[in-house]
């Protein structure tokens, strides 16, 4: 190796060890994170051991306890500190009015004792009332219609007009009601995507003067329950339409039937 070569690389390897001197001088590596541990005060809440469906006999097996914040406690939640295991023994054999996740806290107000009312009084709101209503497939969107969904509740009857001839009228009686059951069931089953298609009747939830004008409008005509979107449940605010069936109404169109002309009221 020639003498001009050598002190090349001699050059070289002095400037390279001295770059990482400097570096690791002026380099310093992260500090290491300081775990800081706090103490949280807590308390032990009753919770669902497991996913509990609405309608679902409960007993000790389906809850378990679990340390909760006392800062997020609410005081509907039943802790251990305030006799939560009598109170425990106390609610076996309840009824869920509501679904219930697992690890989600227990109220009185998510469950009914057994005794106080069969499972749809336990899942009715207070002051509503159940009633039923005759459905078939093209009267309930082909079967389509499961529990909890929302509907606009419509009448079709028949009229003799001053003419003596019938007359066809619909009226929508109630919007945006919410359905209670399908047959006899309350609660869409884990991807069920459609009712018993052999169900014959739909159990609505209803104030009490709306739940006698559904059983007047049974006796009186066919009932067609129309299918809302869920994005229209908040914008549409009225339940319930004040409907006059001994008044008619201006709002009407003309439909001819079997040739002969008949007018359908109160078309919105």
């Amino acid at each position: 190796m020639k003498r001009a070569q050598l002190i090349g690389f001699s050059v070289a390897l002095v400037a390279a060890v001295l770059a990482f001197y400097i570096a690791s001088v002026f380099v310093q590596p992260p500090p290491a994170p300081v775990t800081v541990e706090k103490q949280v005060d807590s308390t032990e809440v009753l919770v669902a051991g497991a996913d509990i469906a609405v309608g679902q006999i409960v007993n000790e097996g389906n809850f378990r306890w679990v340390q909760w914040p006392i800062a997020a406690t609410s005081r509907s939640y039943i802790t251990k500190s305030n006799g939560g295991l009598g109170i425990m023994r106390a609610v076996s054999g309840s009824i869920a009015r509501t679904p219930l996740l697992a690890g989600e806290p227990i109220t009185a107000q998510k469950i009914v004792k057994a005794g106080q009312g069969g499972i749809l009084a336990a899942i009715l709101p207070q002051g509503m009332r159940a009633i039923s209503t005759k459905i078939k497939a093209e009267t309930a969107a082909g079967s389509l219609i499961l529990p909890n969904d929302h509907v606009d509740v419509i009448l079709i009857r028949r009229l003799r007009s001053r003419g003596g001839q019938e007359e066809n009228v619909v009226d929508t009686l109630f919007r945006n009601v919410r359905v209670i059951a399908i047959g006899q069931q309350i609660e869409t089953k884990e991807g069920k995507k459609a009712a018993d298609a052999s169900a014959s009747t739909a159990t609505l939830e209803l104030t009490p003067r709306q739940a006698e004008m559904m059983a007047l409008a049974n006796a009186m005509g066919d009932i067609t329950l129309s299918l809302r979107s869920v994005a229209d449940l908040r914008s549409d605010p009225e339940r319930a339409g004040g409907l006059d069936f001994n008044k008619q109404r201006n709002n009407s169109v003309r439909m001819v039937r079997y040739g002969a002309k008949s007018r359908v009221y109160g078309v919105n």
